[in-house]
């Protein structure tokens, strides 16, 4: 490896993917839905990130095209995530009320 910068990318990747893995464990078993929520947005940051290290690496830059596009993706599916939460919290309150009632 002649470039240093090359070396500190590769090892940055490698750190964004043992967090990846991370994220994906805590998505699949997270006690609560707003913490899936969470780790599934971290999940898109981080591979929005690696996208943007291999695109500095390889210097190809319709890659950091795939990334904006990722990053819009990423942020449209945490909305409706978010709305699907909110609407299933709304029904288990309005559920717990009439039982109360």
């Amino acid at each position: 490896m002649d470039n240093p910068y090359a070396l500190m990318m590769q090892s940055a990747m490698i750190v964004l993917g043992i967090c990846l893995f991370v994220c994906l464990y805590r998505a699949v078993r997270g006690p609560r839905t707003a913490d899936r929520v969470i780790a599934v947005n971290m999940i898109g940051t981080v591979t929005i990130m690696l996208i943007l290290f291999l695109a500095l690496l390889l210097q190809e830059g319709y890659l950091v095209d795939i990334a904006l596009i990722y990053a819009m993706l990423s942020f449209l599916a945490v909305v409706l995530l978010c709305r699907i939460y909110i609407g299933i919290h709304r029904a288990r309150k309005e559920r717990e009320g009439s039982r109360n009632a």
